[in-house]
């Protein structure tokens, strides 16, 4: 971390608040760490990946802590899809970890910036609250929870970002598909996090910066998402999201 301007630190402290807001508000957020580290920092790809990993496993626990707390995680449909999240993750995860080290700089680069934008879009198109009800069968979930922790590893970021807009996009109600995220995103962040460390790749000060305000951010987006309307939020991330994209594209 040594040598980083007071500017970047500063920019990295506020994505990290973002990044939690986003996290338990709509699902996507943890791809603002991602993005910024790769931007801001020069790391190569593993140790952004690796960085950003490190911090999602406390955000997390966290998320599941207070889904658990308000009651969405107590919910029996919406544990069993945690937990068949969770075993798609168990295969998933490792295949990212091993993919990230086949990525070149510029390659990391355009990938990130095409799946920030991707996300952008699925937010953008989900459906709103309380669409179908009784949500994809355990196949698709399966299947979604691999790939969707295949793509976290790979790029650092948490479950929540890709699975939150794919299960409602499927069918799940918007509180369910973020509680059960949660819990999906601790075994992603967990399983990558060892990979990462034993390759050397987490740049730990880097991790404590982003990863402390990113909690902060964290309880402040669970409160939002019971307190204010979606659509504004959303919009918010979506706007954001599509910024990043181009200059992440383009910066590697």
């Amino acid at each position: 971390m040594t040598g980083l301007e007071p500017g970047v630190v500063a920019a990295l402290v506020l994505l990290g608040v973002a990044a939690g807001v986003g996290v338990t508000a709509v699902g996507p957020g943890g791809v603002l760490v991602t993005a910024g580290l790769f931007a801001l920092t020069g790391l190569p790809p593993a140790q952004v990946a690796g960085t950003a990993m490190v911090t999602n496993v406390a955000t997390g626990v966290l998320g599941t802590a207070v889904y658990t707390r308000s009651g969405q995680l107590r919910e029996p449909g919406t544990r069993r899809t945690a937990a068949l999240l969770c075993g798609g993750a168990v295969a998933g995860t490792p295949l990212g970890v091993w993919l990230n080290g086949l990525v070149t700089g510029r390659v990391f680069g355009v990938l990130l910036g095409v799946l920030v934008a991707l996300t952008a879009i699925l937010v953008l198109c989900r459906r709103g609250e309380g669409a179908g009800a009784a949500g994809p069968g355990w196949p698709v979930v399966l299947a979604a929870g691999a790939a969707v922790a295949a793509a976290g590893a790979l790029f650092g970021v948490g479950g929540p970002m890709l699975c939150v807009p794919l299960l409602v996009a499927l069918g799940s109600p918007v509180l369910a598909a973020l509680a059960a995220a949660q819990a999906q995103s601790v075994v992603i962040a967990g399983a990558g996090t060892l990979g990462y460390v034993a390759a050397g790749a987490v740049d730990w000060p880097l991790a404590a910066l982003v990863g402390v305000p990113e909690l902060a951010g964290v309880v402040a987006g669970w409160a939002i998402a019971r307190a204010v309307p979606a659509g504004v939020l959303k919009g918010a991330l979506v706007v954001s999201l599509l910024v990043l994209a181009p200059y992440v594209a383009l910066h590697g």
